[in-house]
């Protein structure tokens, strides 16, 4: 089931938030994200659209759209990545939502053929000053869907 964040939702999103960014990204060092989490706790989460997909209460992802357009975050359970939550979670937001943009680590190839497949397309590369790696700026439109 997907539906919005809730205040009582905090700390599960966080704890999957670290376990699935430091999996997703292991070219980056864990203590780069464990050093960034108290500001997607105090500054991102908050000030972002937040849904949840949980089942049983069992939290397996969760999605952040920032700005109105921006996704910040889109993160799931290692346990049940490639299992069909994450497409659950995109098709929802682009549900409500006529344009998105996000970022995503070049050498994430997964979560770049993700995107691609869902019809976003790259618009530009951009570098990462923090983490010392590039990126890709996508970009999906609502009529433009593949």
């Amino acid at each position: 089931m997907i539906r919005a964040q809730r205040p009582a939702d905090r700390e599960r999103v966080l704890a999957l938030w670290l376990a699935s960014t430091t999996a997703g990204h292991p070219f980056i060092r864990p203590d780069y994200w464990r050093a960034s989490l108290p500001i997607v706790r105090d500054v991102y989460l908050p000030g972002a659209c937040t849904w949840v997909e949980e089942e049983n209460d069992a939290l397996r992802g969760f999605i952040s759209v920032m700005h109105e357009k921006f996704i910040g975050a889109l993160f799931v359970a290692p346990a049940w990545a490639g299992k069909g939550v994450g497409t659950a979670l995109l098709t929802h937001v682009q549900s409500q939502y006529d344009t998105l943009n996000l970022e995503v680590y070049q050498k994430n190839t997964r979560a770049v053929n993700f995107y691609h497949a869902r019809g976003f397309r790259i618009e530009e590369s951009a570098w990462q000053e923090e983490t010392g790696h590039p990126t890709w700026i996508m970009r999906w439109q609502a009529d433009q869907t593949p």
